[in-house]
Formats: structure tokens, sequence, C-alpha cells
């Protein structure tokens, strides 16, 4: 059971951490569920915990999954037949939304970690790094504006070249997210 103290320092973190999940914790919650929900977020403390290699692990698994509602954005309206169906129609808005929301994950791990946390006027690649960041963003960006397979295929070229400028050698990531 969360103490008095635990609740008032939830509270007062929800009003400085506003992606803190607060309706998920009751105040019977034991305290590791407290201590749990609070690892979610990545700080900007600084903390000094960094895991790039999770961060380009992650924007491309939101790729895959942005190229997979890409491709069932297109199958449906290629394989439609009569008029658009109501479950379809809300299968379709579905896999926008979740094309939407990969893509600001995206947009949201590069501005907010790399951007703010990672990449510092003093490192030799910093003109490269930045011009890649922004590339990603764009590129991401694009998936959000397009239902055309080439814009995911951009996005996977984009999180690479990050990674090359980021990293200073050629991707060395450990799960293949194709198909």
């Amino acid at each position: 059971m969360l103490s008095n103290r635990s609740i008032w320092i939830l509270a007062a973190l929800a009003i400085f951490v506003p992606t803190l999940p607060l309706a998920s914790v009751s105040a019977h919650a034991p305290t590791s569920t407290l201590v749990s929900t609070l690892k979610t977020p990545h700080c900007e403390v600084p903390c000094g915990i960094y895991d790039d290699q999770m961060r380009f692990e992650q924007m491309l698994e939101d790729t895959a999954t942005i190229a997979k509602a890409i491709t069932s954005i297109n199958e449906f309206t290629t394989n439609m037949q009569g008029p658009p169906t109501a479950k379809g129609i809300n299968q379709t808005m579905r896999w926008v939304t979740t094309k939407e929301n990969h893509a600001t994950n995206i947009q949201h791990i590069v501005s907010q970690y790399f951007l703010t946390q990672r990449i510092k006027p003093s490192n030799e690649r910093y003109v490269d790094q930045l011009k890649t960041a922004h590339a990603v963003m764009v590129a991401a960006m694009k998936c959000k504006q397009d239902a055309d397979p080439a814009t995911a295929e951009t996005l996977q070229k984009a999180i690479y070249d990050l990674y090359r400028a980021y990293e200073g050698k050629e991707p060395d990531l450990q799960h293949d997210h194709e198909g």
C-alpha cells in the first residue's frame, strides 16, 4: 500500500511529468507499483542512464509498424468492392492512427532523446548528426501524410543514416525489422 508520503510525491511528480500514468496507480497499490510507474518515461534530470542502441531499435520497430500499417491501408483500399463497410472504415482508421502514433514516437525519440540529451555541439560530427536527425523527423512526418510504402523505406534509410552519423560506424543492430 502506498504511504501518504508516496501519494504526495506521486501527485507532485504529476505536475512535472505530464506523461505519468496516474490513473493506473491506486492508493492501495504496493510501493513497487509506484517505482515501476516512475521508470516508464526517460528523464531529462539528467540521470546519466542512456541506451542509444535501444532507441535505434525502437525507431526501427516503429518504422516496421508504420510499413505494416501502410500495407494494410493499401490492401483495404485496393480490395474494396462496393461501398465501404463500417468495419472496414474502422479498421482502416485504426491503421491510420497506429501509423500516426508510431511516427510521432520516432519524432519524440529524436527530439527528446537525441537532440536534447545526446547530440552535443562539441562532437566533430555535430552538423551531420543534426542533418540526419532532421531527416528522420521529416521522414516520420511524411509517413503521417501519406500511405505510400516509399515513405516508410525513406524513414528506415534516414534512421540508418542517423545511426552512421551518430555512432560513426555502420549499423550493428540485433533485430531485423523487415517483413
